[in-house]
């Protein structure tokens, strides 16, 4: 038998047995039960190949095909987590933008085509997306704020935005918040911005990654590497959404 049947055979007798000590029972006949007296002595027999009904398999041999197979199934299940937004019939522009933008900021990754890929293959480049909406809350008070779009979908499931049950508001816990019926404006820095609050630009966010600043003032550049994008849509009063792509030499 050479090594690649002998693979196959143990990944046969890895998935049908949950442990190697049902493996080992599942060689053991009542004949050898009855003259050895002795489970544990049984087993020991098959394991040292003396007794047996099939093939020999080593206890390290199963139990590191079976980490290895347990080890690819997590991971095959990891790349095929289905994103969110898949499959969804999405009308209104804001949340077709925020589908587009899924998959890259839950990567932290930046979709390329060939010729950008080409361009930039000496670069790690990594999107983060900042959402701007200003609109009223359940209580009909005017609200706006900033929201780290990667923090919150790693903190949240989206599921609820994209299939239309909620909106998907600012919070006092984002980047920004500020209630202009109550006045009450909060600031919170995030695992991917440090928010800069006093300062004579207004409100900046500072990429942790490249350290690059983010400015949100509409009269304003937005900054190295960002863009500023006004969206057309029927959910919110305003929405912008503003695209960091952060670059670093690999």
């Amino acid at each position: 038998m050479d090594q690649e049947e002998g693979l196959s055979a143990v990944d046969n007798i890895v998935t049908q047995f949950n442990t190697y000590e049902d493996f080992l029972d599942s060689q053991i006949t009542t004949v050898d039960l009855y003259y050895l007296e002795d489970e544990g002595l049984a087993r020991q027999l098959v394991e040292l190949g003396y007794r047996g009904t099939g093939e020999a398999v080593k206890r390290e041999d199963f139990e590191a095909r079976k980490a290895a197979i347990e080890i690819a199934r997590l991971a095959e299940r990891t790349q095929k987590k289905t994103l969110t937004s898949a499959g969804k019939d999405l009308q209104d522009n804001f949340l077709k933008a925020l589908a587009v933008r899924e998959e890259d900021n839950c990567n932290g990754k930046v979709s390329l085509n060939q010729q950008e890929a080409d361009a930039a293959r000496t670069l790690k480049k990594q999107l983060a997306s900042v959402i701007f909406i200003r609109d009223k809350n359940s209580h009909g008070q005017e609200i706006s704020g900033y929201i780290d779009y990667a923090h919150r979908l790693k903190t949240e499931d989206f599921e609820v935005y994209f299939n239309g049950k909620k909106r998907l508001l600012p919070r006092s816990t984002d980047l920004s918040f500020y209630n202009w019926d109550s006045q009450i404006a909060v600031w919170n820095s995030t695992p991917n911005y440090q928010v800069i609050a006093d300062n004579l630009e207004g409100l900046l966010f500072k990429y942790k990654r490249d350290r690059k600043i983010l400015n949100v003032d509409p009269k304003a550049q937005p900054g190295d590497n960002s863009t500023r994008i006004p969206i057309q849509t029927d959910l919110y009063i305003q929405a912008i959404i503003f695209d960091h792509i952060s670059r670093r030499k690999t």
